[in-house]
């Protein structure tokens, strides 16, 4: 995923293949690789690569070991991963602890409502991982109009449907093609570990 993401900034932000290895010191051979997904650049490489392209190091580095299954190369998931923005949250938490059985969580929040019932319990923790790309029916965190909001991420053949587990919460039914962006992956709640 790493590779794509790569190759989607560039085009995104007009950038070349040369102007990115001559900023990188590495050449376009190695940079057409490392777009297809054939070699993975270094962690001093992808930092260098991310600083000549003017963006952020983090959001990106966190697409590192992720592989594209064809469903997600259908609703173009690189569009929808935010490789410039970082979530911000109004109140400061404290911290919680990250089980094991997460590896990959980058933050935990808190479930503030029932939409997401019985699955996510209002008033726990969901174990957040960033940018990874959503497979049919996985529950994500997802930017939407100007707000976070958790959700069942549903495929279609007609597009994309953010679905609450409250029945009386209508679908949001999107447009592969519309601005929305996949923040994370729900890994899980500290409930969960709770009931273990």
């Amino acid at each position: 995923m790493l590779g794509e993401m790569i190759a989607f900034i560039r085009k995104d932000k007009n950038l070349t293949k040369a102007g990115i290895a001559r900023g990188t010191n590495i050449n376009t051979g190695h940079l057409t690789h490392i777009e297809k997904g054939e070699r993975n650049p270094s962690h001093k490489v992808l930092k260098t690569m991310c600083k000549t392209m003017g963006i952020p190091y983090r959001p990106l580095m966190y697409t590192y070991d992720k592989e594209l299954t064809e469903e997600h190369l259908s609703y173009k998931v690189v569009s929808h991963i935010p490789y410039d923005k970082i979530p911000t949250f109004d109140a400061l938490g404290s911290l919680i602890d990250c089980p094991a059985s997460y590896p990959g969580a980058s933050i935990a929040v808190k479930i503030n409502d029932t939409s997401m019932e019985p699955k996510l319990k209002k008033d726990s923790y969901a174990y957040i991982e960033f940018n990874t790309p959503l497979d049919n029916r996985d529950i994500g965190l997802f930017s939407y109009q100007g707000q976070l909001l958790i959700r069942r991420f549903i495929i279609r053949k007609d597009g994309v449907v953010l679905r609450a587990e409250d029945k009386e919460i209508k679908d949001i039914c999107l447009d592969p093609k519309e601005n929305f962006y996949i923040v994370g992956k729900v890994l899980g709640t500290n409930l969960d570990l709770e009931e273990k």
